[in-house]
């Protein structure tokens, strides 16, 4: 994909906004996004740019985390989630889809700032051993996994953004990509300047989304309901999604708020749909099954312009798109990699450079 004016996936830069706050976020591509990444991230992505410069990357590096035993998956999974992106209205004409693998740079400056972080920072990070107790099937005793909180870092600080979009589970990463801005910026300056600003955490609306089971909708939990899931499928999900456990019987009243169901329902049901089940719930005039009915027209009426923009798109245009914006990050991120480098005196002078070509 050329980076020409003509290109069909961006404009023309003269037709970029000059001064938006820069924001960077990214997903793991692990399988198929699901309902919790499209509430918990990618509408708010949506929103934001419009409003911001905005980078937002999938993170195949990452899934080598978990994941190093079997990579097989990874490439189709990349492609899989830049069609979820693209379905939930992420355009590339507003903003730079990338995969991080790609942009080189993101593992020169993580290879960097490893020399200067301790041991304890990475330690300390609250989904480090809260993902070990979830994933116990996995050996995740390897340096990449507990490493990896700098490498979400450095994936943040090569782009120098202002904010980073993420949830209150997730603003441990942030403050730690802040320290570690801040340790760089004490040991290196640049003519005086400090190089890796400190972003600061753009806190977006999670709502509480439950899966099947009733736990947090998760791909680890097997839990979940997938952008991509027709019909048929949303509606056998539901079917057999958990309840209140008070309602042991028909005739039981039950409690909204005690129901996984009844939190899918604050989500996407209209207030008349959810004053119904309010009412039907705590009587008993309605059963679990119309009601799990009702949540399943909300999640469908959700789904389907989602599904349609993804039947838009082959996948050459997808990869397309993805070579297109990772060609792009690669250059923003260079420009901040000869900061980093020539502010820890890692440029080779010219007089050196002459003696080397000689």
């Amino acid at each position: 994909m050329s980076e020409s004016a003509n290109s069909p996936f961006r404009p023309h830069e003269s037709d970029l906004p000059s001064v938006r706050p820069r924001v960077l976020s990214g997903m793991r591509p692990t399988g198929k996004l699901h309902l919790g990444n499209y509430m918990g991230a990618l509408a708010n992505w949506v929103k934001l740019q419009d409003q911001y410069e905005c980078y937002f990357f999938i993170a195949d590096w990452h899934a080598l985390t978990s994941d190093y035993a079997d990579p097989s998956q990874i490439a189709n999974c990349t492609r899989e989630v830049m069609f979820d992106y693209l379905a939930a209205g992420l355009d590339p004409a507003k903003c730079v889809l990338f995969q991080q693998s790609k942009v080189l740079q993101h593992a020169e400056l993580n290879l960097l700032l490893g020399m200067i972080t301790p041991l304890s920072w990475l330690e300390r990070v609250p989904t480090y051993k809260e993902q070990q107790e979830n994933l116990t099937h996995k050996d995740l005793s390897n340096y990449g996994f507990l490493g990896y909180p700098l490498l979400m870092a450095s994936d943040i600080l090569i782009y120098q953004p202002q904010f980073v979009p993420v949830g209150n589970d997730q603003t441990a990463h942030v403050e730690l990509t802040r320290e570690v801005a801040r340790r760089f910026n004490q040991f290196y300056k640049l003519d005086g300047h400090e190089v890796l600003p400190e972003p600061r955490v753009l806190l977006t609306p999670s709502p509480k989304l439950p899966g099947t089971d009733g736990r947090k909708m998760s791909k680890s939990y097997g839990n979940t309901i997938q952008m991509t899931d027709p019909e048929p499928v949303i509606r056998q999900k539901l079917k057999t999604m958990v309840t209140d456990p008070a309602r042991v019987r028909r005739t039981d009243p039950g409690d909204p708020d005690k129901c996984p169901v009844g939190d899918l329902h604050k989500v996407f049901s209209t207030p008349e749909t959810l004053a119904k089940v309010y009412d039907g719930c705590r009587s008993a005039g309605i059963g679990c099954i119309e009601c799990k009915g009702w949540a399943a027209d909300a999640l469908i009426q959700l789904m389907r312009p989602i599904q349609e923009r993804r039947a838009r798109y082959s996948e050459t245009e997808v990869d397309e798109i993805l070579k297109d914006g990772s060609d792009r990050a690669r250059v923003r991120a260079e420009q901040t990699m000869v900061e980093v480098r020539a502010a820890m005196q890692l440029t080779i002078q010219t007089a050196a450079k002459e003696t080397i070509a000689k």
